[in-house]
């Protein structure tokens, strides 16, 4: 005879409204960890400081104005790293500047700076170098050119007690410059299509350009009060030690105590090596049968995430790529010019995707928020490419635009160790975008990276060409997100409100591609471009 299990059912639904309601109230204390805070709430100072500057230009000295913004923590612990977040560097060139790059025929420019920043803390000093790089811009028809570039900085730590001040000091502006139809110019002596121009901190520059204070420690000021600048043109001298290494005098020792006191510049360096069992096959196979310009590469790299403050690493990824026809390109009397048109794909389990990648981000500062993702295809990725040879002396620029069409899809997302469903359809409601530099042919929602490779009769090649490979960059915005959650939970305004958005810088490094019609094996004479299974050889690594 079976037991009744008459009483059985509103205990159990009472305790399951009580889980229930307990479960809602976790998963809303999670869910709130996911929406960024503002400055104030999160300990920042925002920082905007303009300064003047004296840059040197084919005409002669010119004046500038400089503006840099960026956000510092309020206060740092001793030994504590942290990275100023959001720097951007404005510079405004005038109207000479502009009247001197049209003389060499250019229409436009596209600008990478090189900031140096002098960091003291007491008597001790360190310098850092602030890169960033900006979108093609027009010449204006008048009035001064204005340069806006961002980018990744190294990340700092103080190694005591006192304030940790950040002052500006020489700046160096790459150009490379731009005819009316898009390709390089001939810069003369500067090099093919570039000019770099050096600018120096104006002697009446406020602070002697002082961009930020950040209290190091529990006390409310420094030991010995506040600490004097560091010397625009970077750390105060001091003596070295002999050419022993062993200090052999009182200003020797003080040098060496120095040194050990001096704030801490922790560059972003590259990311580690990763050997052939940690990356997906990279090979064609029956179903993606190669042809005679059939090429594989890896590619890997890092894609800032503005919002959250940090950057997710993007791994070894395979690309199948099939590499176009040069075709002549418009007529130039002093240029040979070519195009050339490729396409290309992920693969990844026979899928156009990468493999899923884990990024571990702060929200409010404190709570970690990891998340699993993978990036998808949408349609073929198109490698517009072209190649300039001088008629003097045969050098080469080649300007290369990947256009990518690719959704950011969330896997799993876990918030201060607790797992939150998201479902299996949560992705961008469309392509990750870029402001493309010729939107009128290339319309639609895809991601646009850049790259330019040079390369001189005699030397090996620099930059990017997609043969050799390189560093390609680009700017993306992050769409609103579409599909997360599940049993009703939607998450999609929370993620959009903490991850969507402008601003998101990305830097991919792809390797030596493998012929595979003409594989170049490692020998004793020859660097290996292909494994034996023909697949590439290298296996790039990913830099900030």
């Amino acid at each position: 005879m079976k037991a009744k299990p008459a009483a059985a059912p509103r205990p159990s639904r009472t305790r399951a409204r009580a889980r229930a309601r307990t479960t809602s109230i976790a998963a809303f204390v999670v869910l709130a960890a996911l929406v960024p805070t503002t400055a104030s709430a999160s300990g920042t100072q925002q920082v905007e400081a303009e300064l003047p500057y004296v840059c040197t230009l084919p005409s002669g000295p010119l004046p500038a104005t400089v503006r840099v913004s960026a956000e510092f923590p309020e206060r740092a612990l001793a030994g504590e790293a942290f990275t100023p977040s959001g720097v951007t560097t404005t510079v405004e060139l005038p109207d000479q500047a502009v009247a001197d790059l049209a003389a060499r025929d250019a229409a436009g420019v596209r600008a990478a700076t090189r900031l140096g920043v002098g960091i003291a803390q007491n008597a001790a000093t360190a310098t850092a170098t602030w890169r960033g790089s900006a979108e093609p811009a027009a010449l204006p028809e008048s009035g001064p050119l204005t340069l806006v570039t961002k980018g990744d900085v190294p990340s700092v730590a103080g190694r005591g007690d006192g304030d940790l001040t950040f002052s500006a000091g020489a700046l160096a502006i790459d150009l490379a410059l731009e005819a009316a139809d898009g390709t390089a110019t001939d810069a003369a002596t500067a090099g093919p299509g570039s000019l770099t121009v050096d600018c120096a901190l104006a002697e009446d520059a406020p602070g002697r350009g002082l961009l930020a204070t950040v209290p190091v420690g529990t006390g409310t000021a420094a030991p010995s009060g506040s600490p004097s600048s560091p010397s625009p043109s970077g750390p105060a001298g001091t003596s070295g030690a002999p050419d022993d290494g062993q200090p052999d005098g009182p200003g020797d020792r003080e040098a060496e105590r120095q040194s050990e006191r001096s704030p801490k510049v922790l560059e972003n360096t590259p990311g580690t090596a990763v050997g052939r069992d940690e990356v997906p096959p990279c090979r064609y196979d029956e179903q993606h049968p190669p042809t005679d310009v059939s090429l594989n590469a890896y590619v890997t790299g890092y894609a800032n995430v503005k919002k959250m403050r940090g950057a997710a690493y993007l791994p070894p990824s395979c690309v199948l790529i099939e590499q176009g026809i040069p075709v002549p390109g418009p007529p130039d009397p002093d240029y040979l010019i070519f195009d050339t048109v490729s396409y290309a794909n992920f693969h990844y389990q026979e899928r156009r995707q990468t493999p899923p990648f884990e990024a571990t981000f702060l929200s409010f500062d404190f709570a970690p928020v990891k998340a699993t993702m993978v990036l998808e295809q949408t349609d073929t990725m198109r490698i517009d490419s072209r190649m300039k040879m001088s008629m003097t002396d045969f050098s080469t620029t080649t300007d290369t635009y990947v256009r990518a069409p690719l959704v950011l899809h969330v896997l799993d997302l876990e918030v201060n160790g607790t797992p939150l469903d998201v479902g299996s359809e949560c992705r961008t409601e469309t392509s990750l975008t870029s402001e493309d530099p010729d939107p009128a042919n290339f319309p639609g929602d895809h991601l646009v990276l850049y790259g330019r490779g040079e390369l001189l009769i005699g030397q090996p090649a620099t930059g990017y060409l997609l043969l050799s490979g390189g560093v390609l960059s680009g700017e993306a915005t992050i769409p609103a997100f579409t599909g997360c959650g599940t049993d009703g939970e939607d998450l999609d305004r929370l993620l959009t409100a903490s991850v969507s958005g402008p601003g998101n810088l990305i830097k991919q490094v792809q390797g030596q591609t493998c012929a595979i019609a003409a594989p170049v094996f490692p020998s004793p004479t020859n660097e290996g471009q292909c494994t034996e299974d023909l697949q590439p050889y290298e296996i790039p690594v990913a830099e900030h």
